[in-house]
């Protein structure tokens, strides 16, 4: 659990500055769960370049509660939780001052999302918050107010978390959690995570990572684990003391997501399970006549294909659906063993390409529709799919026929900005695997919103 706060001050000497605004919102790593915003009497003046900067002047604060007042539910609404603030030396030093001339001791484990940023995204011009989200594509109103300045924090913080592929974030929270709740049971675990569609992260002790799954319903999944008889289920009931989760509300960025993290991670209890590669492929060819022909292969990987599938069954019927989308010749895609014409062709379904009563170059502008169809070869795209509220949309990016990676983005804001796309884009590794995972997904989901990019 995360408190992303923003304070604002008199300025002013070092610590003897005094709070005049502060925000504060507990945030689970997915949404807003608590929030504290409110004005402060900081029972002395403001500077006048402060006055200028935040709008906030003397008058303002003349009846709102002093800092004492408001002290004991600033611990409460940060308890167990990890501070998070753009440059968060600042806010926690100023905190922990208040709190300090009211002899409490006041001590939370801390992040900055400046440093973070700059180690997550390190090819930003600026790290000051309102050029950064701003180049981010992260809507901000109110700045340099506490509540403007918080709120955008926490969905800076989120594309961070999408961003922290080592998840040294998490696993950071994950220590904090276990050093309070050492006993925690399986019921309070299930408890904790939500019916989403997402990627979750099984802990053990220490905070390593020992199993990564995904599902459309994250807590379905981890109750089947923690109900499960097998021997992989009894081993994991015994040891996992934590699940921490990302939802992405998109399927296929949780299969995308749950692929790349195996492979970088190589969890325990992921290493043994059954390898996900395909079998068989499609690939084309030409003939001595000049026509392409479409035929399916077992999977070798030194050759170049077109797609992938999972089994023959599934190539088959693609091949013939294909087939007949495009209009194209059961014989020269060897789902025909005729010797002269296809059985297609003599109740009108091919146009006699198999007799050469079709030229080569119509036949095959067909094809190359097909192959267009199922296939990113040179293309480049983004792909739009549900994001992980209702305001929000993923996008995942192909570049040139390989896939870039996926990020997240405001319904308000135009997702066809490359510069703001690639800022928003989490980079990931293409290899046959994701492809193959991509173009599978695809053919099952065939009403996903595809954006050619020029």
């Amino acid at each position: 659990m995360y408190a992303i706060l923003d304070i604002e001050t008199t300025g002013g000497k070092y610590n003897e500055e005094g709070i005049t605004e502060i925000a504060i919102y507990r945030f689970d790593g997915y949404e807003i769960v608590d929030q504290f915003i409110s004005l402060v009497n900081p029972e002395r003046e403001i500077q006048p370049f402060v006055v200028n900067l935040t709008g906030i002047n003397n008058q303002m604060l003349r009846d709102a509660p002093k800092f004492y007042e408001i002290a004991k539910r600033i611990v409460e609404i940060t308890d167990d939780c990890i501070l998070v603030a753009h440059n968060a030396n600042f806010d926690y030093r100023v905190l922990q001052t208040e709190f300090d001339r009211l002899g409490y001791e006041y001590k939370r484990k801390s992040l900055c999302t400046v440093e973070l940023s700059k180690k997550l995204i390190p090819e930003m011009e600026s790290y000051k918050l309102g050029k950064l989200v701003r180049a981010l594509g992260i809507p901000m109103s109110d700045r340099h107010r506490a509540s403007g300045d918080a709120l955008a924090t926490v969905k800076l913080f989120q594309l961070l978390l999408d961003k922290d592929s080592e998840k040294s974030i998490i696993r950071k929270a994950v220590k904090t959690e276990i050093k309070k709740k050492v006993a925690t049971r399986l019921l309070d675990i299930i408890e904790n995570v939500p019916t989403a569609t997402g990627v979750y992260y099984m802990h053990n002790a220490k905070g390593d990572i020992i199993f990564i799954g995904k599902s459309r319903n994250i807590k379905k999944r981890v109750n089947q684990h923690f109900t499960g008889t097998n021997n992989k289920a009894k081993k994991l009931q015994k040891q996992v003391v934590a699940v921490t989760f990302e939802r992405t509300g998109s399927e296929l960025i949780a299969l995308l997501k749950e692929s790349e993290e195996i492979r970088r991670k190589r969890p325990m209890y992921n290493r043994g399970q059954k390898n996900k590669s395909f079998q068989c492929v499609l690939r084309s060819e030409t003939n001595q006549e000049g026509y392409h022909t479409l035929r399916i292969e077992k999977a070798d990987a030194r050759r170049k294909y077109i797609t992938s599938f999972s089994n023959l069954s599934q190539a088959k019927h693609i091949m013939f659906k294909l087939t007949e989308d495009f209009n194209l010749c059961q014989k020269l895609n060897e789902l025909d063993a005729a010797k002269s014409n296809c059985a297609q062709y003599t109740i009108n379904k091919c146009n006699g390409a198999c007799i050469a009563k079709e030229t080569a170059s119509a036949y095959n502008e067909r094809v190359q529709q097909a192959i267009k169809k199922y296939s990113f070869i040179n293309q480049s795209v983004i792909i739009v799919d549900r994001g992980r509220h209702h305001d929000e949309r993923s996008a995942i990016l192909i570049e040139n026929g390989e896939y870039k990676g996926f990020g997240f983005y405001s319904l308000n804001y135009q997702i066809t900005n490359k510069n703001v796309l690639k800022s928003i884009i989490t980079p990931m590794e293409n290899n046959k695997e994701v492809q193959h995972i991509i173009q599978s997904y695809l053919r099952r989901k065939n009403k996903l919103k595809i954006i050619p990019l020029s």
